[in-house]
């Protein structure tokens, strides 16, 4: 169904035409409950609409336009493990992972869920043995070492919860992420570290894939560098895969090689045994607690009703903004250092699933899909790019996030911090006019010349959309739920424009071409190119010839 030929999308339409040039400060002015009914609070989460624009009648129109594009029907089959991943022919089933053990999924007639709850059961094991020094490197010393060596999801998610929740690692056991197949990051990672005390996870579905393999080949070169030998690498590394015979190729132990299934994509793939570096870093109970969180916003995220359902909101406005307000990018901005990551986590998450202009037919999208998902932590990014937020030309509507309670108390930095995350909301939304600018000009004794000359430079246009995430405190069961937010919402979005968020065909031409040109750097024959491609190949063997 194209999104665009509903009844709903051509009522918003005209919505959208009515109140288009509303802003936001005259809507609050007008509307002293506008906050109440525009938040939603569940769990230790509380969001707040408020500051998007939109009206009571914005939020009826977008909810038929999920019922009419069949958003709720869509969720239950993709929790039922239908496959909705209609150009792979897979069920998509990260949810499944953070079910609990009496529940029942089935894939072809099989409930896959003993199956997750015996993998965890390893990762408790094995993580737990790590941690409490039973298992040990091949001189018999405890690691204090883990080398996680993937790339995309395999990297991103757990790359993102180790440091999220670090304040509940254990600090003696430190966590590396290697995934650029750039030499220069393995080595990096590798200079100070003791082969004697390190532990190698290779993260690879297939095992095949080829940036995560070149670093693990190198990895286990640099062990066996040491004074290891073949049969130790059975002790330093382990494997999150399904290819059992590569990984034996390898010479990992069966007995540390942990699964993951097809029905499980790599952006997806955190609540998974890709979490393995998780369990690892915070223990294998903080990563059950993530879980959780995750498994009640899935409740959530069914059951609640629409006008109170914080992922069906959240991709409801987000589709809002993108469709008819033309917004092209959308900034997070966590103010708290320990979410650092989640800009770079929630670019893959989105650009990846939606980044698509072909619908699930067959047929060109004629509309934008997902926007360009980009932003830094807050207060940095106050001093980097808010001056385009504030009063440059384009939209960006805005998530704000924050922790109510800080984990590490330092005198008045929390406050000072909040206090930076409260009032740049309120700039954003209700910016300063050019009279209050005049105003506060002459107020503060310039001339009444120059505050004529200043004032228009002093001017926000404000009416500038966010919403905002304050969390009570940061745990592993809030930003398992967080995340999973994110998800939904994601996934709503594509129900809505009528494309498959869980493939990614976009990244595999470079792939291809990459494959074809790696032999004619190494002196084969040329294969056929563009006379730039061709030139700047011919440029680089020439300087390589040099070196």
């Amino acid at each position: 169904m194209n999104c665009r030929q509903t009844y709903s999308w051509l009522a918003l339409k005209q919505h959208y035409n009515e109140i288009k040039n509303l802003h936001l400060r005259d809507m609050f002015a007008a509307d002293t409950v506008r906050f109440a009914d525009f938040s939603v609070e569940f769990d230790g989460i509380f969001a707040d609409f408020s500051k998007n624009r939109i009206t009571r009648e914005t939020i009826k129109l977008l909810e038929n336009l999920a019922h009419e594009c069949n958003v709720a029907a869509s969720a239950e089959r993709m929790f039922a493990g239908k496959k909705i991943n209609s150009t792979e022919n897979r069920a998509v089933l990260h949810t499944a992972l953070r079910r609990a053990a009496t529940d029942s999924v089935l894939i072809d007639g099989k409930n896959i869920i003993p199956e997750i709850h015996e993998v965890l059961v390893r990762i408790k094991v094995f993580s737990e043995e790590i941690r409490d020094g039973k298992r040990r490197g091949f001189t018999g010393k405890i690691f204090t070492d883990i080398v996680n060596i993937g790339i995309g999801g395999s990297d991103l998610g757990p790359k993102l919860v180790c440091d999220a929740l670090k304040f509940y690692s254990k600090r003696n056991l430190t966590v590396h992420f290697v995934s650029n197949i750039d030499s220069t990051h393995l080595a990096e990672t590798l200079r100070t570290l003791n082969p004697e005390t390190t532990l190698f996870i290779v993260s690879s579905k297939t095992f095949t894939t080829e940036e995560t393999m070149t670093n693990a080949r190198s990895a286990r070169d640099w062990f066996l560098s040491s004074a290891a030998v073949e049969a130790d690498v059975q002790s330093h590394f382990a494997a999150v895969s399904t290819n059992f015979t590569a990984t034996e190729q390898f010479g990992i132990n069966p007995a540390n090689v942990f699964v993951f299934r097809d029905w499980v994509g790599g952006r997806y793939s955190l609540w998974s045994a890709i979490g393995l570096s998780v369990a690892l870093s915070v223990g294998f109970e903080n990563f059950s607690d993530l879980l959780a969180g995750a498994r009640a916003m899935d409740k959530h995220f069914l059951e609640a009703p629409f006008e109170k359902n914080i992922p069906m909101l959240a991709a409801a406005i987000g589709v809002w903004h993108v469709n008819f307000f033309g917004a092209e990018s959308q900034s997070v901005l966590p103010y708290d250092e320990y979410l650092r990551l989640l800009p770079a986590y929630l670019q893959q998450l989105d650009m990846e699933s939606n980044g698509k202009s072909v619908m699930l037919q067959g047929e060109p999208v004629d509309f934008h899909t997902a926007p360009i998902i980009w932003g830094q932590p807050g207060t940095d990014s106050q001093h980097s790019f808010f001056q385009l937020l504030h009063q440059g030309t384009r939209l960006i509507p805005c998530d704000f996030i924050a922790v109510a309670k800080p984990l590490n108390p330092i005198g008045d930095h929390h406050k000072r911090l909040m206090a930076n995350f409260f009032a740049q909301t309120e700039a954003l939304m209700r910016g300063k006019t050019t009279d209050e600018a005049h105003d506060e000009l002459l107020g503060a004794g310039t001339s009444t010349h120059e505050a004529e000359r200043l004032a228009p430079h002093k001017t926000f246009a404000g009416n500038r959309p966010t919403t905002t995430f304050l969390i009570d405190k940061l745990t592993p069961y809030t930003l398992g739920a967080l995340l999973a937010m994110y998800e939904h919402k994601v996934f709503v979005q594509g129900i809505i424009w009528g494309i498959n968020s869980f493939d990614q065909w976009g990244v595999e031409l470079g792939k291809q071409l990459a494959k074809a040109i790696l032999p004619e750097l190494s002196g084969e024959d040329p294969v056929p190119h563009d006379c730039s491609t061709a030139g700047l190949i011919a440029l680089y063997k020439k300087q390589n010839v040099r070196t």
